[in-house]
């Protein structure tokens, strides 16, 4: 096997193992696996300090206007999300995570996290700088849908 398409299934391995961790926490916690990637979307924008609207959260979870609604009533009546008035605009309506969710999130991935950096820690500035890249790189194809080879290449498994 090519060094290249080892380390395209070792990620793919990998992406599955998260999914499957991911849908532990949405279990123990009686979530949907769309929950938890809003979660996730939203503990990303506070992070970055950013304003997340419903509509927003709902596109980038690719959810129409009712399911979004759906999702955010289900989210604030198991109190993990809560809707204000936007920071720079009072008339905009925003969804933040609570603390209670961001404490729920790091009691369960806390210790992969953790364990994650401490691979990290392992590599030189140069090493994480090709890890990055790569699963940018891997992250923009994906979001683009990018899927099909460049000319010249075969296709290969899934």
């Amino acid at each position: 096997m090519q060094p290249e398409m080892e380390i395209v299934h070792l990620l793919r391995a990998v992406a599955v193992e998260l999914g499957l961790h991911s849908a532990r926490f949405a279990q123990r916690n009686g979530m949907h696996p769309t929950d938890v990637r809003a979660l996730i979307a939203l503990m990303d924008a506070r992070r970055a300090g950013e304003e997340m609207s419903a509509g927003r959260l709902g596109a980038g979870l690719g959810l129409n206007s009712a399911g979004t609604t759906a999702l955010l009533d289900r989210l604030e009546r198991a109190g993990h999300v809560r809707r204000v008035r936007g920071g720079s605009d009072r008339r905009k309506v925003v969804v933040e995570v609570t603390d209670d969710a961001v404490d729920l999130g790091t009691s369960f991935f806390g210790p992969l996290i953790e364990r994650s950096a401490e691979l990290l820690r392992g590599y030189d500035d140069h090493q994480r700088a090709a890890v990055r890249d790569f699963l940018d790189g891997v992250r923009q194809a994906a979001a683009e849908g990018t899927h099909t080879p460049p000319p010249g290449t075969s296709q290969h498994e899934p």
